[in-house]
């Protein structure tokens, strides 16, 4: 069973309030994924900070995994800090021709999606051919070539003596959606009928949905959040039906508590209204610490392990809660705002971010730098 975190009360800090990131559930669910998409190999996904766990903290539990694929060459120079030795790929290629002297020097891989890209490699002078992955537009409509432009550019860059292999590569834009992903996936099979290569397409809606047909876990998956502990097709399913376990934790603490008479109003533009005595507690959380602002009355917390709800608007450094389910609770009751509390309750980060009107992915990221982070 993965450890419960320490309750914010064991750090010595001016305000109670504690991200930690939670080691042994980032390998589980790092080893769920590759058991979603057997045989093929995994990239541990670390773009954006490690979806604002932080890359150094987040290492630990993704070091099982057969290379880290990102955005930012700054953060590719941290992954090799850390001492990987492996793969690690640029999702979005290069961005200017001296990026590709960072990756001959930092033995980096990179996403080739456009000529421009191309003609940098044209005109790069090196020892050391680039391995890169060819990407394909089969649908998304972001990043890559139309499929009727793709096998020019595989044979364009096949007769690059500065390339050495290529790998083709989609994403799929309804791989969490009933739509699916057999519209992209047939584009793609038959674009690339007969190329050589190995081949990359699921994120982690396709591995977890569609990961046992051969075809799309390929060679490499590229799981994302689910990784991070967050369901990828919520709210269809949650983390308990695909067996992940949350990765952060943010907590804190009832700073006040306040006895409201019916009539009597909450916070800012007196949004709630109290029907009935109630008793509510004052939690050092807000918007300013990374909290969603839009999260309504009614978006779910845990006061000492039990579900209760906030009533009122997000201030900037407070939150305030129901205490009715938890008549025992007063000043200093642990308060988890998502994530695992001390009692062993999960609140998945998925229900608070449907809950704000946004997902899962922008409530990791938004974690502010005030707020102290711990490992586990």
């Amino acid at each position: 069973m993965p450890k419960s975190p320490r309750h914010p009360r064991d750090y010595p800090m001016p305000r109670p309030i504690q991200a930690t990131i939670h080691t042994e559930s980032l390998r589980h669910n790092l080893a769920r994924m590759r058991r979603a998409a057997p045989d093929a190999r995994a990239w541990g996904v670390v773009k954006a900070n490690a979806y604002g766990h932080g890359i150094e903290r987040a290492f630990e539990g993704l070091r099982g995994a057969d290379g880290f694929a990102l955005l930012d060459l700054q953060e590719a120079e941290r992954v090799r800090a850390l001492g990987w030795r492996g793969p690690i790929l640029l999702l979005e290629g290069v961005f200017e021709p001296r990026d590709l002297e960072l990756c001959s020097r930092l033995s980096l891989w990179h996403t080739v999606h456009c000529d421009e890209q191309i003609d940098m490699l044209a005109a790069h002078k090196t020892q050391l051919p680039h391995r890169v992955f060819l990407k394909m537009n089969s649908g998304m409509n972001r990043l890559g070539f139309a499929p009727h432009r793709y096998r020019a550019a595989w044979a364009r860059l096949d007769a690059l003596p500065q390339v050495d292999e290529i790998t083709l590569m989609t994403h799929f834009s309804d791989a969490d959606t009933a739509r699916g992903i057999g519209h992209q996936a047939r584009v793609f099979a038959e674009t690339t009928r007969d190329l050589p290569g190995e081949r990359t397409l699921g994120n982690s809606a396709a591995a977890l949905r569609f990961g046992q047909e051969a075809a799309v876990r390929a060679d490499w998956v590229r799981p994302g959040i689910a990784v991070y502990g967050s369901a990828p097709d919520f709210p269809e399913h949650d983390i308990a039906h695909w067996g992940l376990q949350p990765t952060m934790t943010l907590a804190s603490r009832l700073i006040a508590v306040q006895q409201l008479r019916p009539g009597d109003t909450v916070g800012y533009g007196s949004s709630f209204t109290a029907e009935a005595p109630l008793r509510i507690g004052v939690v050092a959380c807000g918007y300013a610490d990374g909290y969603p602002r839009h999260g309504p009355t009614g978006t779910p917390v845990l006061v000492d392990g039990v579900r209760t709800r906030l009533v009122g608007r997000v201030s900037m450094d407070m939150v305030t809660v129901d205490l009715t389910p938890v008549p025992q609770a007063g000043f200093g009751s642990e308060a988890t705002l998502w994530g695992r509390a001390a009692n062993g309750a999960v609140l998945p980060i998925d229900e608070v971010a449907r809950a704000a009107g946004t997902v899962g992915y922008e409530l990791m990221c938004a974690v502010a730098p005030r707020v102290p982070f711990a490992v586990d």
